[in-house]
Protein backbone atom coordinates (compact mmCIF):
# COMPACT_ATOMS: atom_id res chain seq x y z
CA UNK A 1 0.00 0.00 0.00
CA UNK A 2 1.32 3.34 -0.82
CA UNK A 3 2.18 5.72 1.77
CA UNK A 4 0.70 8.90 2.69
CA UNK A 5 3.03 12.12 2.26
CA UNK A 6 2.31 12.60 6.05
CA UNK A 7 3.93 9.25 6.52
CA UNK A 8 6.91 10.23 4.31
CA UNK A 9 7.28 13.45 5.83
CA UNK A 10 7.36 11.86 9.09
CA UNK A 11 10.00 8.61 7.87
CA UNK A 12 12.61 12.23 6.64
CA UNK A 13 12.07 13.72 9.59
CA UNK A 14 13.07 10.45 12.03
CA UNK A 15 15.38 9.49 9.36
CA UNK A 16 17.45 13.40 9.58
CA UNK A 17 17.32 13.05 13.34
CA UNK A 18 18.58 9.45 13.89
CA UNK A 19 21.26 10.53 11.31
CA UNK A 20 22.43 13.87 13.69
CA UNK A 21 22.40 11.97 16.60
CA UNK A 22 25.06 9.93 15.00
CA UNK A 23 26.93 12.02 13.74
CA UNK A 24 26.96 15.02 16.71
CA UNK A 25 27.86 12.58 19.60
CA UNK A 26 30.73 10.92 17.25
CA UNK A 27 31.78 14.20 15.55
CA UNK A 28 29.92 17.12 17.51
CA UNK A 29 27.92 19.92 16.80
CA UNK A 30 30.21 22.07 14.92
CA UNK A 31 32.28 19.62 12.86
CA UNK A 32 28.98 18.30 11.09
CA UNK A 33 27.77 20.29 8.22
CA UNK A 34 23.88 20.09 7.29
CA UNK A 35 24.77 18.46 4.06
CA UNK A 36 26.77 15.52 6.26
CA UNK A 37 23.87 15.10 7.83
CA UNK A 38 21.26 14.85 4.26
CA UNK A 39 23.67 12.35 3.33
CA UNK A 40 23.80 10.41 6.27
CA UNK A 41 20.17 10.17 6.04
CA UNK A 42 19.73 9.15 2.55
CA UNK A 43 17.82 12.57 1.98
CA UNK A 44 18.55 16.23 1.00
CA UNK A 45 19.77 19.06 2.12
CA UNK A 46 16.35 20.98 1.03
CA UNK A 47 14.77 18.14 3.02
CA UNK A 48 16.52 19.37 6.02
CA UNK A 49 15.87 22.89 5.74
CA UNK A 50 12.18 22.02 4.79
CA UNK A 51 11.57 19.84 8.24
CA UNK A 52 13.99 22.07 10.96
CA UNK A 53 14.87 25.35 8.98
CA UNK A 54 18.53 24.44 9.11
CA UNK A 55 20.84 22.43 11.78
CA UNK A 56 20.06 24.82 14.78
CA UNK A 57 16.35 23.69 14.39
CA UNK A 58 17.67 19.88 13.78
CA UNK A 59 19.03 20.25 17.16
CA UNK A 60 16.53 21.65 18.90
CA UNK A 61 14.17 18.74 17.45
CA UNK A 62 16.68 16.02 18.59
CA UNK A 63 16.47 17.49 22.03
CA UNK A 64 13.01 16.78 22.34
CA UNK A 65 13.34 13.52 21.09
CA UNK A 66 16.26 12.62 23.54
CA UNK A 67 14.18 13.82 26.30
CA UNK A 68 11.74 11.28 25.96
CA UNK A 69 14.27 8.40 25.10
CA UNK A 70 16.66 9.63 27.97
CA UNK A 71 13.86 8.83 30.53
CA UNK A 72 12.78 5.82 29.07
CA UNK A 73 16.05 4.76 29.49
CA UNK A 74 16.80 5.40 32.74
CA UNK A 75 13.43 4.84 33.92
CA UNK A 76 12.83 1.38 32.03
CA UNK A 77 14.86 -1.06 34.05
CA UNK A 78 14.32 0.92 37.62
CA UNK A 79 10.38 0.34 37.01
CA UNK A 80 10.36 -3.51 35.66
CA UNK A 81 13.25 -5.03 37.89
CA UNK A 82 12.26 -6.54 41.60
CA UNK A 83 15.41 -6.12 43.43
CA UNK A 84 16.98 -3.31 44.62
CA UNK A 85 20.55 -3.33 43.75
CA UNK A 86 19.59 -5.07 40.39
CA UNK A 87 17.64 -1.43 39.72
CA UNK A 88 20.04 1.01 40.70
CA UNK A 89 22.41 -1.07 38.34
CA UNK A 90 20.24 -0.91 35.40
CA UNK A 91 20.27 3.41 36.05
CA UNK A 92 24.03 3.11 35.36
CA UNK A 93 23.81 0.52 32.86
CA UNK A 94 21.24 2.99 30.84
CA UNK A 95 24.48 5.66 30.42
CA UNK A 96 27.01 3.20 29.78
CA UNK A 97 26.20 -0.10 27.55
CA UNK A 98 27.50 -0.53 24.49
CA UNK A 99 25.12 -2.58 22.54
CA UNK A 100 25.36 -3.00 18.61
CA UNK A 101 22.31 -0.46 18.34
CA UNK A 102 23.67 2.38 20.35
CA UNK A 103 26.88 1.92 20.89
CA UNK A 104 28.71 4.86 23.08
CA UNK A 105 26.62 7.42 21.60
CA UNK A 106 24.09 7.86 24.59
CA UNK A 107 26.94 9.95 27.01
CA UNK A 108 28.77 11.45 23.72
CA UNK A 109 25.67 13.02 22.56
CA UNK A 110 24.43 14.17 26.20
CA UNK A 111 28.02 15.85 26.32
CA UNK A 112 27.69 17.11 23.20
CA UNK A 113 24.45 18.91 23.83
CA UNK A 114 25.30 19.81 27.31
CA UNK A 115 28.71 21.97 26.14
CA UNK A 116 26.28 23.36 22.61
CA UNK A 117 23.48 24.34 25.60
CA UNK A 118 26.28 26.07 27.75
CA UNK A 119 27.79 27.64 24.95
CA UNK A 120 24.37 29.18 23.19
CA UNK A 121 21.40 30.46 24.96
CA UNK A 122 18.71 29.25 22.32
CA UNK A 123 20.00 25.95 22.75
CA UNK A 124 20.64 26.18 26.82
CA UNK A 125 16.74 26.93 27.67
CA UNK A 126 15.25 23.63 26.26
CA UNK A 127 18.21 21.80 27.71
CA UNK A 128 17.25 22.51 31.34
CA UNK A 129 13.99 22.23 30.56
CA UNK A 130 14.91 18.45 29.03
CA UNK A 131 16.94 17.67 32.42
CA UNK A 132 13.87 19.68 34.16
CA UNK A 133 11.61 16.64 32.67
CA UNK A 134 13.96 13.74 33.15
CA UNK A 135 14.42 15.45 37.39
CA UNK A 136 10.72 14.93 37.43
CA UNK A 137 9.97 11.68 36.01
CA UNK A 138 12.77 9.87 38.12
CA UNK A 139 11.34 11.80 41.32
CA UNK A 140 7.94 9.94 39.98
CA UNK A 141 9.88 6.71 40.29
CA UNK A 142 11.75 7.38 43.35
CA UNK A 143 8.64 8.29 45.37
CA UNK A 144 6.56 5.09 43.67
CA UNK A 145 9.69 3.06 45.26
CA UNK A 146 10.04 4.84 48.32
CA UNK A 147 6.34 4.34 49.03
CA UNK A 148 6.15 0.84 48.08
CA UNK A 149 9.18 -0.29 49.90
CA UNK A 150 8.30 1.66 52.92
CA UNK A 151 11.40 3.77 53.06
CA UNK A 152 11.13 6.98 53.51
CA UNK A 153 13.27 9.00 51.19
CA UNK A 154 15.96 11.72 53.21
CA UNK A 155 15.47 14.47 51.28
CA UNK A 156 12.53 15.25 48.97
CA UNK A 157 11.87 13.30 46.08
CA UNK A 158 12.77 16.09 43.70
CA UNK A 159 16.32 16.61 45.42
CA UNK A 160 16.70 13.04 44.97
CA UNK A 161 16.41 12.98 41.50
CA UNK A 162 18.74 15.85 41.13
CA UNK A 163 21.57 13.96 43.22
CA UNK A 164 21.14 10.60 41.17
CA UNK A 165 21.07 12.17 38.29
CA UNK A 166 24.15 13.71 38.75
CA UNK A 167 25.90 10.51 40.36
CA UNK A 168 24.91 8.44 37.62
CA UNK A 169 26.22 11.04 34.78
CA UNK A 170 29.58 11.88 36.83
CA UNK A 171 30.08 8.12 37.08
CA UNK A 172 29.12 7.38 33.13
CA UNK A 173 31.99 9.85 32.39
CA UNK A 174 34.49 8.83 34.30
CA UNK A 175 33.81 5.58 33.24
CA UNK A 176 33.83 6.30 29.40
CA UNK A 177 37.41 6.95 29.66
CA UNK A 178 38.37 4.28 32.35
CA UNK A 179 35.76 1.77 32.96
CA UNK A 180 37.88 -0.24 35.42
CA UNK A 181 38.47 2.69 37.76
CA UNK A 182 34.41 3.02 38.09
CA UNK A 183 32.82 0.10 39.52
CA UNK A 184 29.14 -0.24 38.84
CA UNK A 185 29.46 -1.83 42.57
CA UNK A 186 30.74 1.81 43.65
CA UNK A 187 28.04 3.14 42.17
CA UNK A 188 25.21 1.49 43.45
CA UNK A 189 26.81 1.79 46.87
CA UNK A 190 26.82 6.05 46.51
CA UNK A 191 23.17 5.21 45.13
CA UNK A 192 22.25 3.63 48.16
CA UNK A 193 23.45 6.17 50.69
CA UNK A 194 21.56 8.43 48.96
CA UNK A 195 18.26 6.60 49.37
CA UNK A 196 19.49 6.58 53.13
CA UNK A 197 20.12 2.70 53.02
CA UNK A 198 22.22 0.39 54.90
CA UNK A 199 24.87 -1.76 53.90
CA UNK A 200 25.89 -4.97 56.01
CA UNK A 201 29.76 -4.45 55.30
CA UNK A 202 31.37 -3.38 52.38
CA UNK A 203 31.09 -5.87 49.83
CA UNK A 204 27.48 -7.44 50.44
CA UNK A 205 24.63 -5.27 50.83
CA UNK A 206 22.09 -5.92 53.67
CA UNK A 207 18.97 -7.48 51.92
CA UNK A 208 16.03 -5.06 51.16
CA UNK A 209 13.11 -6.70 50.20
CA UNK A 210 11.00 -4.69 47.64
CA UNK A 211 7.50 -5.83 46.47
CA UNK A 212 6.80 -6.58 42.10
CA UNK A 213 7.32 -3.12 40.33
Amino acid sequence: MARTQDQRRAETRARLIDAAADLFARKGFHAVSAEAVADAADRTTGALYNHFGGKEGLLLALLEVWKDQTAAELLAGFEEITELDDRLAALFQALTRTDEDRGASWLLLELELWLHGARDPAIAEPLARRYADIRARLAGGLSDWAETAGVPLRRSPERTATAVLGVLIGCAVQHRLDPLAVEERAVVESLRDLLGLPWDGPDHPEPLELLDS
